[in-house]
């Protein structure tokens, strides 16, 4: 009975003790009174908190990733971008196409495209916008009711 008891306690302490590691070639430990963040580079994101200035993420293999958001202002309006980031084209694609405002923003807050969906997919031409962060919004022109709102990444 002691000869089992000892088996069984070692079986348990030691699977206790397996924990779950990653292996990187990258990453640090940063800390200081307030708190402290331990990150590898590599890792696939599986959630995102925001304070609405600061991004955090975590999750495994990050490799190429441009981080973008949605603000949902009106849940019952369905409406999706891609790609994101883009290239030449933005496509905004909606069932509720009638009476849609899109407006696009550059990181300083400056309105650089504006115009009317006109379709179930409405293609906006970003060819000419420098490289980096933009906001699209989309409201609703009869009211200005803000529906969406989508950060996006414009690449060269």
């Amino acid at each position: 009975m002691l000869k089992r008891s000892i088996i069984l306690f070692m079986f348990f302490s030691g699977s206790v003790s397996l924990a779950q590691e990653v292996v990187s070639s990258q990453g640090d430990s940063y800390s200081n009174a307030n708190g402290s963040i331990d990150f590898t580079i590599g890792e696939v994101v599986i959630n995102t908190a925001s304070n609405g200035t600061n991004d955090l993420t975590q999750g495994f293999h990050q490799t190429h990733w441009n981080f973008v958001g949605l603000e949902d202002l009106e849940p019952n309006f369905d409406a999706t971008i891609f790609p994101n980031p883009t290239d030449d084209f933005l496509n905004v694609k909606t069932d509720s196409f009638n009476s849609t405002r899109y407006t696009m923003y550059d990181q300083r807050g400056r309105k650089v495209a504006e115009g009317i969906l006109t379709g179930e997919m409405t293609s906006i031409p970003v060819a000419q916008f420098q490289s980096g962060p933009y906001e699209l919004t989309l409201s609703s022109s009869k009211d200005d009711t803000l529906l969406k709102r989508f950060k996006l990444v414009k690449h060269q």
